[in-house]
């Protein structure tokens, strides 16, 4: 059996860490428990097992792991206007979750887990892109925006930080 932390079970159930620990401290994920200052939690196929309550509105969360792929595009327009215009920081990778309708936009992304880029220039996405990266939708995508030019120039190396 596969054990999580809080924050992998907060994002497999699609709510925050915040509301994992208060269900945890309430006693409703089923055989979870603390080692020391950590939170161990098994899944059940894949998902935090959470025991619903006879009162109040029903839960929010997953109940299963969604099956449609996470999926990355690059805005060429807008990286076109960032070069032109020198210190503008425009968001330039729109980051789609499963199903969902919303579109995360950001500067950076960091994919935690297997992926592939993909180009079909004969079938693009809804958005007309023909080139895109594909991740499997268990693979947590940590999307991040940049503050200053600066912070842009920082360069991703081993794990940490460093600055050109």
């Amino acid at each position: 059996m596969e054990l999580v932390g809080t924050k992998e079970a907060a994002y497999l159930l699609g709510i925050c860490c915040q509301r994992v620990r208060q269900l945890l401290k309430e006693g409703r994920i089923k055989g979870a428990e603390k080692l020391g200052r950590f939170w161990q939690i098994p899944l059940h196929k894949g998902m935090p097992k959470v025991e619903k309550r006879t009162r109040g509105p029903a839960g929010s969360w997953r109940k299963r792991q969604p099956q449609t792929f996470n999926y990355i595009t690059v805005n060429r327009k807008k990286i076109a206007q960032n070069k032109k215009e020198g210190n503008s920081l425009e968001k330039v990778l729109s980051v789609k979750r499963g199903k969902n309708k919303t579109v995360s936009k950001c500067h950076y992304v960091e994919i935690n887990g297997p992926s592939r880029l993909v180009y079909q220039p004969n079938s693009p996405l809804h958005c007309g892109a023909t080139v895109w990266i594909e991740a499997d939708p268990s693979v947590e995508l940590i999307t991040g925006v940049f503050a200053t030019m600066k912070q842009s120039r920082d360069i991703l190396v081993a794990g940490e930080l460093r600055a050109t």
